[in-house]
């Protein structure tokens, strides 16, 4: 029979093993996009939650916030806010890329 200790046990090990991988399968993914100066970073408004964390790392201050409205009735929130590349002052440094939790920012070609 199987204890609960046993059991938790045993999740923490799959939780851990499964982190491990997708962390690994991130780093290849960021490992492989575009960079520098013929890249620029890109949004995709569906993906972005507006959680400011490519802005605390953008150096060029090349990422505004816009309020956006809510796309469902349902929810009232008062702010509803989406990241915005400004394309001139863009380095191509990927720092936005790394930081996004959503993998909202991908790299595209200027």
């Amino acid at each position: 029979m199987t204890t609960s200790e046993d059991l938790r046990n045993r999740r923490e090990a799959e939780a851990l093993r499964i982190r491990s991988s997708l962390n690994r399968q991130r780093g290849e993914q960021h490992a492989a996009s575009k960079g520098g100066e013929t890249a620029v970073a890109f949004v995709e408004e569906r993906l972005c939650i507006g959680c400011d964390q490519c802005t605390i790392v953008c150096d060029d201050e090349a990422i505004d916030l816009y309020k956006v409205a809510m796309a469902s009735p349902l929810i009232n929130v008062q702010s509803n806010r989406k990241a915005r590349i400004i394309r001139d002052p863009c380095t191509g440094c990927r720092l936005c890329v790394l930081a996004c939790p959503t993998d909202a920012i991908t790299m595209i070609d200027r």
